[in-house]
């Protein structure tokens, strides 16, 4: 499997906070595929500081979010999220580099479950989320593509 498979580079030609190149203020994730897991590095910067020197926690759990919406995007499920959990192992450093990998765990009927973490340098596991997401009705999954046709020239091939 390439490590670009399931990801439309076009989608990063957007304003998403998490992925997008064009947020001036966004984390410009980059995801790709390792091992059926999507993985993203992010360094957290001065402006992601909940308290001095520690990235805040719902900008941490923001990256674990985009990691399962990217888990369950290259495997072109389409879906919203219903319920989110994350547990803090420890804080999060400002100016460490991270790995964020997430994953398809499950999926009944439109429930899809999903999870995340966050790995410092060392390998650590710091962080961790798993989500319930519920798929899209055909109707809503069809108007998603067409934007995603029509913003950004994808044919999800």
């Amino acid at each position: 499997m390439s490590s670009e498979e399931g990801i439309d580079p076009a989608l990063r030609e957007q304003y998403c906070f998490g992925c997008g190149r064009h947020n001036p203020l966004g984390f410009h994730l980059e995801f790709e595929r390792e091992d059926g897991d999507v993985v993203a590095r992010y360094t957290p910067r001065r402006e992601d500081s909940g308290y001095p020197g520690l990235m805040h926690g719902g900008l941490a759990t923001l990256l674990l979010d985009e990691a399962m919406g990217w888990a369950m995007y290259a495997d072109r499920v389409f879906a919203v999220t219903a319920t989110m959990s994350t547990r803090f192992r420890r804080p999060v450093t400002l100016d460490v580099p991270l790995l964020v990998r997430g994953r398809i765990d499950r999926q009944r009927g439109r429930r899809i479950e999903v999870s995340a973490e966050l790995y410092d340098e060392d390998g650590e596991r710091i962080v961790e989320a798993s989500g319930l997401f519920l798929r899209m009705d055909a109707e809503a999954e069809a108007r998603s593509l067409e934007v995603l046709r029509r913003e950004f020239g994808t044919t999800l091939d």
